[in-house]
């Protein structure tokens, strides 16, 4: 029946219906899996609930227990010094890896592909492995250190250096920015750098007036996604540091699953989760704001100004 049906069908009818079908599974999912919960989650954010029992209305008091806890004032401030030092160095260095694999040598092409790997190797994986490498006593980075006749720090053992230490870390995973800019690059036509030379603007003149403002869509993007997964950091501090030593690295969302998880008070993490989620907005709607005065779009540029006429009688 659905056939002969699907026979009095016009062919956009087929193609629309086609869509919906192939869409479905990604939508129920959606709904069932990521809508569903972050409609129950805050919910819950307003309810005292442990997961063993029925959830207790208690309005805003999870909220102002927020206010009133250290710890979570302290992981906000870990969070965004995290933040406010790996995003501009990723962004910086990402930057610079992608310029020098953008020259037209041999062999670039596996420069590319090395500098590009280790971004899709999983977190834990990652994380195991730098453990092993910031070890004091055993670990790579020290040894190598040790071959100059330098005594390398504690890193993650210790509270001065463990902070440090993941964002130093956190330049493994640039390799995404790094392909990013890669194809930036490559879109900016070579017209402009020769006209800039014929002006007589040297490589550094070049960089800052051509380069810059003809990236400056992609360093938006690389900036907005980096402030949003920075914020969110959790697998380095769970993994490598357990938020030490003494809470130097207790991250925002570790703190969040230890409330949720450790102590069983889901209202309470789940409040922190909209805090962070509130945070996280407001983050990115300045940079979205402030996008106009520093991000350049070529086609707005070569678009004719015209003005407004009233009707001629």
């Amino acid at each position: 029946m659905a056939l002969i049906r699907r026979k009095w069908l016009s062919r956009t009818q087929k193609e629309a219906l086609d869509c919906y079908v192939f869409i479905s599974p990604a939508v129920v999912g959606l709904l069932l899996f990521m809508l569903g919960p972050i409609v129950f989650s805050a919910y819950i954010s307003f309810t005292d609930y442990d997961i063993l029992g029925s959830p207790r209305w208690i309005g805003l008091q999870n909220y102002i227990d927020l206010v009133n806890d250290p710890f979570f004032w302290l992981s906000l401030k870990v969070t965004f010094v995290y933040a406010g030092v790996s995003v501009p160095l990723g962004l910086a260095v990402s930057l610079l890896l992608a310029m020098l694999l953008n020259q037209n040598l041999k062999g670039i092409y596996l420069f590319r592909v090395i500098y590009y790997l280790p971004a899709v190797i999983s977190g834990v994986a990652v994380a195991l492995l730098w453990k092993w490498i910031f070890n004091p006593e055993f670990g790579l980075l020290n040894w190598f250190l040790g071959l100059f006749g330098i005594r390398g720090p504690l890193w993650i053992f210790s509270e001065t250096w463990a902070l440090p230490s993941i964002i130093l870390m956190s330049l493994w995973s640039i390799g995404g920015s790094i392909l990013i800019y890669l194809a930036g690059l490559q879109g900016i036509p070579s017209e402009l750098y020769e006209a800039a030379e014929i002006d007589g603007a040297n490589r550094i003149r070049r960089f800052w007036s051509v380069t810059i403002p003809m990236l400056s869509p992609v360093i938006f993007f690389n900036l907005v996604m980096g402030i949003i997964g920075s914020v969110q950091v959790f697998t380095e501090g769970y993994v490598m540091t357990s938020g030490g030593p003494n809470n130097s690295t207790l991250f925002a969302v570790l703190y969040l699953y230890r409330n949720a998880f450790n102590y069983l008070s889901m209202g309470y993490a789940s409040a922190m989760a909209w805090v962070l989620f509130l945070i996280i907005l407001t983050l990115t709607l300045l940079v979205f704001r402030s996008s106009p005065m520093w991000v350049f779009y070529e086609e707005q540029k070569s678009k004719p100004k015209t003005k407004a006429r009233g009707n001629v009688r």
